[in-house]
């Protein structure tokens, strides 16, 4: 294996500057299809051999990260891989880009990757590649995608085996009561909260803002910024990240989109911009609302198709549970200005600041798909010129009364993702194969669910 630690002509910063370091190990790490970080740890030579220039780099990845939910239990019904295949190993491609380091765990290397096909083309089923596939087109049309992400998420008291202990019943919160934008409450964890916000910027994901949210124990966070493939990588990392975090303090951060029934649930908002490298091309201050034609088309895209790509920002059943009435979460593809009830926020100010906050997304999602459902569904209504047909809602819903519901359940969206004309153009046929089979899998495992629901409602009566 190579072991120099002089530069190579070409050869990358990131790699130049491990070289020069005296790392004996590097941590890497994957999506998988839920959005999990699935990673190892390599010794230095194994790391070097893998950081070359595919073909001839990369490393061995079982493609089990591809083919199995978030309980390790394998799909039963993919084609791509499965049993049917013997698993075999895929190959990760390491992005050099990515690089960083781990502030809580003394420093360590990180970088992460993506799966490949063996001649470097992109496979097909890989969320980041799935997300580069959405990008490619956008540059090709002109523009630099520029995203910025929000999550909520809830703290609790307890640990793996202490939840394990309580068999998914009760977890104990941070903090009681409601209390947005407490001072308190974050100065009562202000040893948690500052190390989000100071070993997440030394980790390369910097926080634009941190606070309570109104719920026990629950935070919400925006995360700078910036690029779209950038942010959707910063996003995953701040949702592991927060949780070996929090672990330090005996804190288990959830992303669930609703813990719980009488609460509201956890948003994981998304705001876009378009650029062309030097202007925000959202903004026009001619236009009544200053909002440039072009971002009249993209939000129309939204507004006309997202909900073909629904299981992407509302991937798993707990996802629909907050898509209730009333609880902050937007239930409808309404468009509004400066109006957090809409599922399309228009923010048009200045040319800096004019973005669209795209609000329906829960935490739970991959974000790295959620990122290209949005950016596709934008970017179809460029290409087509849609044109906005509906003014803006005002208060709550008041002008989309009639607008239909986004669908309750996760098999009905996936039905409507499988036969999307729209989402097959945008994110290929492998993956929109792959991806229905996946959340049909997470359906029936609901469907053979015996859930507590059940048991409190009918045991003893019928």
């Amino acid at each position: 294996m190579v072991t120099s630690k002089r530069k190579l002509p070409g050869e990358h910063p990131a790699l130049t500057q491990f070289k020069r370091g005296d790392a004996s190990k590097v941590k890497v790490a994957v999506s998988d299809i839920d959005g999990i970080l699935r990673g190892k740890y390599l010794h230095r030579d194994k790391f070097l051999g893998a950081a070359e220039p595919i073909p001839g780099g990369g490393f061995g990845f079982c493609d089990v990260v591809l083919g199995w939910d978030m309980m390790d239990v394998t799909y039963d019904n993919t084609r791509a891989t499965g049993w049917q295949h013997g698993f075999p190993d895929a190959l990760a491609r390491i992005d050099l880009n990515s690089a960083r380091q781990v502030p809580w765990d003394a420093g360590v290397p990180f970088f992460l990757g993506e799966f490949v096909n063996s001649d470097g083309s992109a496979h097909a089923q890989c969320p980041r590649q799935t997300l580069k596939h959405v990008l490619k087109r956008a540059e090709k049309m002109g523009f630099k995608v520029m995203t910025g992400m929000e999550f909520e998420w809830f703290n609790f008291l307890e640990t793996p085996h202490s939840w394990a202990a309580k068999k998914g019943v009760e977890p104990e919160r941070l903090t009681p009561g409601m209390f947005g934008y407490s001072l308190l409450r974050m100065n009562q964890n202000r040893e948690f909260v500052n190390a989000i916000m100071d070993e997440m910027l030394a980790f390369g994901v910097p926080i634009e803002g941190l606070h309570t949210e109104t719920g026990p124990g629950v935070y919400e966070v925006a995360i700078g910024f910036s690029e779209a493939l950038e942010q959707a990588d910063r996003a995953i990392l701040f949702k592991t990240g927060v949780k070996e975090i929090g672990a330090r303090f005996g804190i288990m951060p959830s992303f669930m989109a609703k813990p719980h029934q009488q609460l509201p649930g956890c948003s994981g908002h998304i705001h876009q911009s378009l650029s062309d490298g030097k202007s925000n091309l959202f903004y026009d201050p001619k236009k009544p609302r200053k909002m440039s034609k072009l971002f009249e088309s993209y939000l129309a895209g939204q507004v006309a198709c997202m909900m073909e790509f629904a299981p992407l920002i509302w991937p798993t059943i707990n996802s629909y549970k907050r898509l209730v009435d009333g609880f902050w979460a937007p239930v409808k593809p309404t468009w509004g200005m400066d109006n957090r009830t809409a599922s399309f926020r228009v923010i048009a100010n200045t040319p800096k600041s004019t973005r669209l906050e795209t609000r329906c997304p829960g935490a739970d999602v991959n974000p790295y798909l959620a990122m290209a459902a949005v950016i596709a569904a934008g970017l179809d209504g460029v290409e087509k010129g849609l044109k906005l047909t509906a003014p803006p809602i005002t208060g709550t819903n008041v002008g989309g009364e009639n607008i239909p519901r986004a669908p309750r359940t996760l098999i009905e969206t996936t039905r409507n993702f499988a036969q999307s004309s729209i989402a097959r153009d945008w994110l290929g046929d492998g993956f929109v194969d792959h991806f229905a089979a996946t959340r049909d899998w997470e359906w029936r495992q609901w469907l053979d669910a015996v859930t507590d629901y059940e048991m409190k409602r009918y045991f003893e009566i019928i």
